[in-house]
């Protein structure tokens, strides 16, 4: 069997035990393995050229994953939840709010609960100013804090 089948047949399995363990190392010592396919296409009788292709492709692309990835990640903004981008936006009160019980208020096309240090009547306009996971924040708009 002829050399360059061989790195086939290794960087396959490497390939495909790379899908199953979704970790990335061993993806690129798959491409490794393609790469000393390659060069046992180009030079059949000679292992040590074929060994030194893989390992370099390997050891590059490990030694390049990290700051690339480092990169890309600080590039994104990242994920923001919906509630996030409520901050700061303006409500009417739907529902009158004591200082420190729970209320309704409307923002954009949604109803949410609401709490508030100050006491809020129906109509009142309101800004959030803070959120949490299920309910706002508000105060009266113009109000201080």
């Amino acid at each position: 069997m002829d050399a360059y089948i061989l790195w086939l047949i290794v960087g396959f399995v490497l390939l495909i035990a790379e899908i199953l363990s979704l970790t990335f190392f061993l993806l690129w010592l798959a491409l490794g393995a393609f790469a000393g396919a390659i060069a046992a296409w180009l030079a059949p009788d000679s292992f040590l050229i074929q060994a030194l292709a893989g390992v370099v492709v390997a050891g590059v692309l490990t030694v390049f994953t990290r700051p690339l990835t480092r990169k890309l990640r600080k590039s994104g903004k990242g994920y923001e939840d919906a509630i996030d981008r409520l901050v700061g936006q303006q409500g009417i009160v739907i529902e009158d709010i004591d200082a420190g019980k729970t209320g309704i208020v409307k923002v954009g096309g949604e109803t949410w609960s609401a709490t508030s240090d100050e006491p809020l009547r129906k109509d009142d306009t309101v800004i959030i100013i803070r959120r949490g996971t299920a309910q706002v924040e508000v105060q009266k708009w113009g109000g201080t804090r």
